[in-house]
């Protein structure tokens, strides 16, 4: 490294440094006389908020002890279940009924039981199924039901769980099995030996009910960067349907455009010469497509968020308060986030606003790529919140909040800082006018938003939720999508489905859902939503 590049980046470190200490001395400051300041906002919900509030870990603690002691049946931890073993997949709020919640918040009523919702995968069964106990009252349970046939209508199959990162782990090591046996395919298409290649999973599994095969797609794995730009060609189909692990089976391998039975089948005809071979070079990490290494250091810092006097929010448990707005927010780990009783000046306008699911579909000229349609809702969108980086994901300015969650394990597990809150200004006039006419004056009025953020990555993606809450008495939701794209191996007509993103790689067509929950009680309950489509004949 040469002096200039020291000199640069000291002076930048002193910059951001200088930067912080000044937002940290201002952020406590106490307001001056010289501002003119909404009045204070009194917090006077009582703590009724956390009707709603997330489990603790200790609670989900308590359900776990309560279950292993009241089934009645062996309860082996998700984290190293087999199939044929009984496990409790995930612990999280039953949120009460509205009914019940209204009466206790606004007619005084008593506060409703607070209960968990514990989901069960009974592998060892004559009949093996998944089912969903009510577990209460918290936090010292005594009671359990099952709501899985009242939910459903009936129990629901086996087949159906999600896959466990267990059940991946064991899929790998039959991935890596087959592959030993075309060395020298690999060995000339890839410059591998099969232990370092990357293995995506694509859903759903299988084309009709009862089903558990799933295709994975292999690419060449590069550390420190996305290895989803670097498809290798390779995909292989394995059924993972069976309790016993040992009879799974790889069913089917593809191969820059053609099928094979196995992947011994693949060596014999590179061995025979039959097979068109792309032979790829492993990429460096320096030059891999798609790199988050940056080639230029920065040469100046940018602009930073600043606070004279202090968040003009507060937040107190999982109850925000700001500028006539009140809002309890969660965190739901299969769907993310989820907010209640949002008020605005002392009225309910909306009881409950959340995430639900958000779906994927893609095209492909592999079977991996057109088969995909990822429901992000079964891999876990709430508890792949990881830690935010302050100054990048959100302000240094903004309150940071953990999330905790129970999935796949008897243990609670922590996600820090994994949900921000900050205000910002949207660079934008809310109204402004300059007169020139007849009389001069001058009038605007700031556009300052109150955002709640969490991201959340499913393997590829990074998505960025954020609710956003406005002095005008609007609430807007947005999403931003970022990390990587998914790709094919570029083959054939491969453009057909998608464009060329790189020497042999295909940035395929794909269509994003996002699925929200809307209750509004905009002037009480009793009101509907009206929608006109409109068209030319």
């Amino acid at each position: 490294m040469n002096v200039k590049t020291v000199l640069i980046l000291l002076g930048l470190a002193l910059a951001t440094i200088f930067a912080l200490v000044c937002v940290l001395l201002t952020r406590g400051r106490a307001p001056s006389t010289c501002q003119h300041l909404p009045p204070e906002q009194e917090d006077t919900e009582d703590g009724q908020s956390l009707v709603f509030a997330d489990l603790t870990p200790e609670e989900m603690v308590q359900v776990v002890r309560y279950l292993q002691g009241n089934l009645g049946v062996p309860l082996v931890d998700a984290s190293r279940a087999k199939p044929s073993d009984n496990c409790i997949a995930s612990v999280d709020l039953q949120v009460p009924a509205k009914a019940e919640v209204l009466r206790f918040l606004d007619g005084g009523g008593a506060r409703p039981a607070r209960e968990a919702l514990a989901v069960l995968y009974f592998g060892n069964q004559p009949d093996p199924n998944v089912t969903e106990y009510v577990v209460g009252p918290l936090p010292a349970p005594a009671y359990h039901r099952d709501v899985t046939v009242r939910k459903y209508g009936g129990k629901v199959p086996y087949h159906r769980r999600p896959v466990t990162g267990k059940e991946y782990v064991d899929i790998n090591a039959l991935i890596q099995r087959e592959l030993k046996k075309a060395p020298r395919f690999l060995s000339a298409c890839c410059e591998s030996d099969g232990t370092d290649l990357a293995v995506l999973t694509t859903a759903p599994r299988g084309f009709k009910s009862g089903d558990r095969t799933t295709w994975f797609v292999l690419f060449h794995n590069v550390a420190g960067t996305g290895y989803y730009l670097s498809p290798v060609g390779l995909e292989v189909l394995v059924e993972h349907g069976d309790l016993q692990v040992s009879r799974w089976q790889l069913r089917k391998v593809f191969y820059n455009g053609r099928y094979f039975a196995s992947t011994e089948d693949l060596e014999r005809e590179f061995l025979a010469r039959t097979l068109e071979v792309v032979r790829l070079k492993k990429p460096q990490a320096d030059a891999v497509l798609g790199s988050m290494r940056p080639r230029h250091l920065p040469d100046s810092l940018g602009p930073l968020q600043f606070e004279p006097q202090g968040p003009r929010y507060k937040v107190r448990d999982n109850h925000i308060t700001y500028q006539g707005w009140s809002i309890t927010f969660g965190m739901n780990p299969n769907s993310s986030p989820r907010l209640f009783d949002i008020r605005y000046r002392g009225e309910r306008i909306v009881y409950e606003l959340s995430l639900q699911e958000a779906l994927a579909l893609y095209g492909s000229n592999c079977p991996g790529g057109m088969s995909t349609r990822y429901l992000d809702g079964s891999f876990g969108i709430g508890r792949f919140a990881y830690e935010l980086v302050q100054g990048l994901d959100c302000p240094y300015t903004a309150t940071y909040v953990d999330q905790h969650y129970l999935a796949e394990s008897d243990t609670p597990k922590t996600n820090q800082k994994s949900l921000c809150i900050f205000e910002h200004d949207s660079a934008l006039p809310l109204r402004r006018h300059f007169s020139d006419s007849q009389s001069f004056y001058y009038g605007g009025l700031r556009k300052n938003t109150l955002v709640i953020r969490t991201i959340s990555t499913l393997i590829n993606y990074d998505y960025i939720w954020d609710f956003m809450f406005h002095g005008s008495g609007a609430v807007e939701v947005r999403v931003h999508a970022t990390g990587y794209i998914s790709t094919s191996f570029l083959h054939g007509q491969g453009t057909d489905y998608g464009n060329r993103v790189g020497p042999h790689t295909l940035g395929t067509m794909h269509l994003h859902h996002m699925h929200y929950k809307v209750d509004l009680d905009v002037d009480g309950q009793m009101n509907f939503l009206e929608t006109q489509d409109m068209e030319y004949e």
